[in-house]
């Protein structure tokens, strides 16, 4: 499992890491049933504080991109329920798309730049 923390970025280390499994699980780099590493061994691969991996887990089990099991640890299972899924794909995208708007970025070039994310995924 590669993971890239950005130690100068201001995005937080929990929400990185959450976003980069998450791209993990939409590029096939996880899969349903895959159990992440433990808390302690991904702190000591990525050199961060164990509570910053758990915080992360933490975040992910609520999203519904993770379970708990005693004996595995975090392991993979996406079960969003999808209308929850939308309700905060369209509050996340409300902002994005108003700045974007702003910047004079025109609805095509929005929809050119969805079409490529999702090539990237398999989508």
């Amino acid at each position: 499992m590669y993971i890239e923390i950005d130690f100068n970025s201001d995005e937080a280390l929990y929400l990185q890491l959450r976003n980069q499994i998450i791209i993990g699980i939409a590029t096939s780099q996880f899969q349903e049933g895959d159990a992440l590493p433990s808390v302690r061994q991904l702190a000591e691969t990525i050199g961060i504080n164990m509570h910053t991996v758990n915080k992360a887990y933490t975040v992910l089990k609520q999203e519904g991109f993770v379970k708990v099991d005693r004996r595995k640890g975090a392991v993979i299972a996406v079960d969003i329920d999808k209308i929850r899924a939308l309700e905060e794909l369209k509050h996340d995208m409300l902002v994005l798309l108003a700045k974007s708007s702003c910047q004079r970025i025109s609805r095509t070039e929005v929809h050119e730049l969805i079409d490529e994310i999702y090539a990237e995924y398999g989508g």
